[in-house]
């Protein structure tokens, strides 16, 4: 998928504009396709009920008691979404939100002229810190402290800065070396209709559900599906080597017993008519976007969990934006297609990565 992957020194481009610290080697053919921009089919304007707080020329907005500058300014022109629109969806959407953001060293899109503007990509404390947002020194040696957003004034703080996407580690900041999450970021050639990501969401959960593993799916915000894998925190001694060779193992068994559906290879090459899953968000560093998070690009999509039993239903990556989210909060609310998730009890092992690899299922 096009969301952050990141264990970066330095800075580098990315392929749309956005500054981004560079990856190590392990996580750089990941990050190969980040941020592209989807395309503009999907772009009603998101509601504009409440004003600015400021008059006609105002710019200035309040949200959980917080100023909101710049808080009329468009920060996607086809949509029309302003600023405020963002950080009020964010303020809604924080019940939800922050029990995916808490504890987790979290890495930070921003745009601070829009979409159509430099996107930059922040991973780490800056010069002058935002206000509300953990700092955790020591985790990322030689580095800035990293960042985690633990409540509502963090959330309305960090998007009042201008970020737009949030990106999550696969662990918590108290126990950074034990992954307690696998995730497969199923991404499709555009070419592909969405009843070959649906299939192949199926697919994926089957290889994970032969193997005794309980796994969850989420839209992605753009083109393709989340498949997450929750796991108990070093159980069984299970660090970042272990995670990643379990996800490559998955995606290589996806890729061999359905040679013409998948590829676990990098590059459009590869990808053609074909659903790259990517498994490299399972390194130490790596990111991806996080569940009810927005991403940085035209239409506003919004990264939603789904019910297994809803994935048939469904219509893209990007279903949910900002103009129709609040149809969406108002079902989660009556019915957590995650309310599982939390009670899942599971390991990963290497008796299971090499039963993989082995070829079984």
């Amino acid at each position: 998928m096009q969301d952050a992957h990141h264990a970066q020194t330095g800075t580098a481009r990315t392929p749309t504009g956005a500054r981004a610290e560079a990856p190590d080697a392990a996580a750089q053919t990941a990050s190969s396709a980040s941020a592209q921009r989807a395309p503009r089919a999907s772009t009603a304007r998101a509601p504009r009920s409440h004003r600015a707080a400021s008059g006609r020329h105002g710019t200035t907005g309040e949200v959980a008691g917080i100023r909101i500058t710049s808080a009329r300014r468009v920060i996607d022109v086809g949509s029309g979404t302003r600023k405020l629109d963002l950080v009020r969806y964010y303020a809604r959407a924080a019940p939800w939100l922050l029990p995916h953001l808490r504890a987790r060293p979290v890495s930070l899109v921003r745009a601070p002229q829009g979409l159509d503007g430099e996107l930059f990509f922040q991973r780490h404390s800056a010069r002058s810190p935002i206000p509300g947002v953990t700092q955790h020194e020591g985790l990322d040696p030689g580095h800035p402290p990293l960042l985690s957003i633990d409540s509502l004034e963090a959330l309305v703080h960090v998007v009042q800065m201008d970020a737009i996407e949030l990106h999550t580690w696969n662990a918590v900041a108290a126990d950074i070396e034990a992954p307690d999450r696998i995730v497969l970021d199923l991404d499709p050639d555009p070419a592909l209709g969405w009843e070959r990501m649906i299939e192949a969401a199926q697919l994926a959960r089957t290889v994970l559900a032969d193997l005794g593993l309980e796994a969850f799916c989420k839209t992605s915000g753009g083109k393709g599906l989340h498949i997450v894998v929750p796991l108990v925190p070093r159980a069984s001694g299970t660090g970042w080597d272990d995670a990643k060779a379990f996800a490559r193992a998955v995606a290589q068994r996806l890729a061999s017993g359905w040679p013409t559906q998948f590829t676990a290879t990098m590059g459009p090459e590869h990808r053609k008519k074909k659903i790259f899953v990517d498994y490299l968000r399972n390194v130490r560093g790596a990111s991806t976007a996080v569940a009810y998070g927005v991403r940085a690009r035209p239409g506003m999509g919004i990264s939603v969990p789904i019910a297994w039993d809803e994935l048939a239903d469904t219509m893209g990556g990007a279903q949910w934006t900002l103009a129709n989210i609040d149809a969406r909060l108002a079902h989660v609310e009556r019915s957590d297609p995650w309310s599982r998730y939390a009670q899942v009890h599971q390991s990963i092992s290497s008796e299971l990565t090499l039963r993989l690899e082995e070829g079984g299922a």
